[in-house]
């Protein structure tokens, strides 16, 4: 079982560095509707691009299944974010339980 270990690793290593990512596009996304980032800055506007190719497509898979904007506010990235939370918990139990 010990052979799954690096397996588990890994796994969570990318959960975790998804996660990072939406939490990053979350706080670029309130810097620029606060106007501490002007959305006319390029390297702002190529990070929001980059993000978004990174999570669109899993914002837009919730989005299908559950309505999450709510008074002008998308939860999408909240979802996201708790299934991240839980994904990593379950690995971090599966490698206590193989690793002991």
């Amino acid at each position: 079982m010990v052979i799954f270990d690096p397996f588990l690793e890994i796994l969570g290593f990318i959960v975790d560095i998804y996660f990072k990512i939406v939490v990053v596009q979350v706080v670029l996304y309130w810097l620029i509707h606060f106007k501490v980032l002007e959305p006319s800055n390029k390297y702002a506007s190529k990070t929001v691009e980059l993000l978004d190719k990174a999570t669109v497509p899993v914002y837009n898979k919730i989005k299908s299944k559950i309505p999450t904007v709510f008074s002008g506010i998308d939860f999408a990235p909240f979802g996201v974010l708790l299934v991240l939370y839980f994904i990593s918990r379950v690995i971090t139990s599966l490698r206590i339980l193989i690793v002991g």
